[in-house]
């Protein structure tokens, strides 16, 4: 097919195909400080580059894309850098299907920005980047060998980028297969424990999640979580914890659910006798947002919260792990103000997986206190008094909150590392001058 046919329109395995028809492994899309513009890699690859020039959406001048098709199963695979003041961009890798390259593209963008305003306002020395692949629906994602070769591959090319980016687990992406990363390269963390690393690190992200939840009731002057009705999206490697902690605080009840029916059927045998009504929800089926409760809790996948949902919502308070939840930040981040629903960004609150990986380099403390701080109502910067600070300051200006988080986060993350300064650029200058496409 020619090169100006709508890349972004293709499924991810037809551009792979596309790729390796050109004879591409290997290509980048770089930022361009001096013109405003973006590098393409590849001539034939600059209907992408001209894309991200014309997206005001989801594109917010991410200084690399690093991407290569795997040798074997036409699997893309991707390393988003948004902005690497801070230190060296981190998040986790998504393993993910997507219909089009452009809706891979968004969600690796989104995820990107995502993640350097998460680490910014959790003040650790990190900057923002996620890692995405797209799976191939031609195979069995059971396929136990096939995964291992995939996430392999996925170490070999994160050792390639030499640091700029730092890779984890994320959505569809296992320890396991985070001990595959790690046995190709050493930019990672959320490894296993049996190999010093801190393993999953969801249940950290819960308790962060519950600290929002408590900080938007006393915003909201409505107590605790006593007695509260909470409806919970989506009861995976997030939810399930999330839901048990929930229990644990004396709530009243909790409605969930999820796609997966086995995800259902274990959550629901770890919790017996309690008054939790969890069901199997169809894709598609967004009767979850229309319950009654006093919060609902998004811990799936992203843009959840949008024109088609927002209008459901009785909750008072929406908070909850799943990245992205907003559709379009601007657009629903009002929607949801104007109908005084106080809103916790999720940036804000869902920053416990990152913190518990970000000092793995520096061994373990019990009950660390580094760790713990993040989790108090004393520290100035923890989940809880930071999402009141956003709260407060959203009402007393009439501004969405997660405006006001994002300009907080995006400030911050200007600060340059106060001992590499803004290294990750360098790495990626260098990745560019030294043409890594062609390795």
């Amino acid at each position: 097919m020619p090169a100006d046919a709508g890349l972004t329109s293709l499924p991810p395995q037809e551009f792979a195909a596309f790729c390796r028809a050109e004879s591409i492994r290997r290509f980048y899309l770089v930022f361009d400080d001096e013109s405003g513009g973006v590098i393409s890699s590849h001539p034939q690859l600059r209907p992408l580059a001209d894309f991200l020039e014309a997206d005001t959406r989801d594109f917010m001048q991410h200084e690399g894309l690093f991407f290569q098709i795997t040798p074997e199963h036409d699997t893309l695979q991707g390393a988003f850098v948004h902005r690497t003041r801070r230190g060296q961009a981190a998040g986790g890798v998504r393993y993910w299907q997507y219909d089009t390259v452009e809706e891979y593209l968004r969600d690796g963008l989104r995820l990107a920005k995502g993640m350097t305003r998460k680490n910014a306002l959790a003040g650790l020395w990190w900057g923002g980047g996620k890692g995405v692949m797209a799976r191939n629906p031609g195979i069995d994602p059971g396929d136990l060998e096939t995964r291992t070769y995939l996430y392999r591959e996925y170490g070999c090319f994160i050792s390639t980028l030499r640091g700029c980016y730092v890779t984890a687990e994320d959505v569809g992406t296992s320890v396991k297969d985070m001990a595959d990363v790690f046995s190709h390269t050493r930019f990672t963390t959320c490894i296993p424990g049996d190999f010093g690393g801190s393993g999953n690190p969801s249940v950290p992200t819960a308790r962060g999640v519950v600290c929002g939840m408590e900080a938007a009731l006393d915003f909201l002057d409505l107590g605790d979580l006593t007695g509260k009705t909470v409806a919970v999206q989506g009861m995976g490697n997030v939810g399930g914890p999330l839901i048990g902690f929930l229990f644990e605080k004396d709530v009243q009840k909790i409605i969930a659910c999820d796609l997966d029916p086995e995800v259902v059927d274990r959550v629901v045998a770890q919790n017996p006798g309690r008054p939790l009504e969890a069901r199997v929800a169809e894709r598609g089926d967004l009767s979850i947002f229309a319950e009654a409760c006093d919060i609902l809790s998004p811990n799936a996948t992203g843009a959840a919260l949008n024109p088609s949902t927002i209008p459901k919502i009785k909750a008072r308070i929406v908070c909850g792990a799943a990245n992205n939840q907003l559709e379009d930040t601007q657009r629903d981040d009002r929607l949801l103000f104007d109908r005084n629903i106080c809103y916790v960004p999720d940036f804000l609150t869902n920053r416990m997986g990152i913190v518990n990986a970000a000092n793995e380099q520096y061994g373990y403390v019990k009950d660390d206190p580094l760790f713990e701080r993040h989790l108090t109502r004393d520290w100035e910067h923890s989940v809880y008094q930071t999402t009141l600070m956003v709260l407060h300051k959203s009402c007393s200006t009439s501004t969405p909150s997660a405006e006001i988080a994002m300009h907080l986060a995006d400030r911050l993350s200007l600060d340059e590392h106060p001992i590499f300064g803004h290294r990750g650029r360098q790495i990626i200058d260098s990745l560019v001058a030294d043409r890594w496409h062609e390795g």
